[in-house]
């Protein structure tokens, strides 16, 4: 039973709510049963758990979560990228909340068969809050990395200001959507040829917007069959 706030392996877990130290020992942690089990069934192995009351004082580790009301589990594991690939899958474009990125990673999972890709100036996906919004499909589903002149297949922007409403857009897979930052938006040559979702509203959060469109368009293309996404309240 770990009993003093100094045990390294406390320490690990406070550092990694730095980026800085998340970069520079190639981990991240994570928080909760869920999170830990959905590691699990991924086979993502842990460099190590610490369990409430189990192997470590219930008030060290209320300590070092990122919670406000602490927590019963947090887990440590090495940073994983996935590949390019995939009929579906979602370019994002400075999209600097962390919690707009684990959202997208969890929509991704449950509606594309491709990986979230991280162009330039996105958030970091395993910072405590994106890997807490991904609900677990960050193990499940990896994101990757890539610039846009490095991106397959063919790519579909997502803008308010698009000419043709995503409904009109011809959909030739691999398709990838490509979402920027609400006020910064995507590069230039992808604005220029853009679909748009109507709404009544002024905008939507890009993470809402990920979500309706990759509902959309998975519709319309042919992807493997997988089980039925849980809902949670």
């Amino acid at each position: 039973m770990i009993r003093s706030p100094d045990n390294q392996k406390l320490k690990t877990i406070r550092k990694l709510r730095d980026k800085r130290w998340r970069d520079k020992l190639g981990l991240f942690s994570a928080e909760g049963e869920d999170q830990i089990e959905a590691a699990e069934r991924a086979g993502w192995p842990a460099a190590f758990v610490l369990r409430s009351g189990e192997d470590v004082e219930a008030e060290l580790l209320d300590a070092a979560s990122t919670l406000g009301s602490g927590t019963r589990v947090i887990g440590v594991y090495g940073a994983r990228w996935s590949e390019l690939g995939g009929d579906l899958s979602v370019w994002l474009h400075a999209v600097r909340d962390p919690g707009n990125v684990g959202t997208i990673i969890r929509s991704a999972h449950a509606l594309a068969d491709g990986p979230v890709i991280l162009g330039p100036g996105c958030a970091d996906p395993f910072s405590p809050q994106a890997v807490r919004a991904s609900m677990g499909s960050l193990f499940a589903r990896p994101p990757a990395r890539a610039e846009l002149a490095d991106l397959p297949g063919n790519r579909l922007a997502l803008s308010p200001r698009g000419e043709r409403t995503l409904r009109e857009v011809e959909l030739d897979p691999p398709v990838v959507l490509c979402l920027g930052a609400e006020r910064t938006g995507l590069p230039a040559e992808l604005e220029a040829r853009s679909a748009r979702i109507p709404v009544r509203a002024e905008s939507l959060n890009v993470a809402m917007a990920a979500t309706v469109a990759l509902y959309e368009m998975s519709k319309r293309i042919s992807l493997p069959r997988g089980p039925r996404a849980r809902v949670r309240a």
